[in-house]
């Protein structure tokens, strides 16, 4: 797991933690397991809101890691449900960049456009600036 989950403990209510999954739903290991555990992300459901969690695909459903061209579309879709959803805060971990294997670099660009409301790990930000 990456330092910034560690950070994560509780959430306040209009807080989303951010993760990486795969295509199958198996919340299992890293930041997936974290979000099944303590901030209600569904074991089955791959995408998308759920509980105080959201999950970006990382992996496919043998969970080899995916393409980044893949993991982007997942972002921009994961970038614009956060900007038609001005009032959640979501707070990103590093995804992309612990069991998927990709660096800070590769996937941070992915996050230049978002929105103020997208809490970046600092790794991110530090590429990003």
């Amino acid at each position: 797991m990456n330092g910034f989950i560690m950070l994560i403990t509780t959430l306040k209510p209009n807080e989303i933690f951010v993760f990486g999954s795969n295509l199958s739903g198996r919340h299992g290991a890293g930041a997936a397991l974290y979000a099944r555990k303590y901030f209600g992300a569904h074991y089955g459901v791959p995408e998308g809101l759920q509980g105080q969690s959201y999950a970006i695909p990382t992996k496919d459903r043998q969970i080899n890691t995916l393409p980044i061209s893949e993991i982007s579309k997942y972002i921009v879709t994961f970038l614009q449900f956060a900007s038609d959803n001005p009032q959640l805060r979501f707070l990103l971990t590093e995804i992309g960049c612990g069991l998927a294997g990709y660096t800070p670099k590769e996937i941070a660009p992915l996050f230049a456009n978002h929105t103020g409301n997208v809490i970046l790990p600092e790794s991110f930000l530090n590429v990003l600036q």
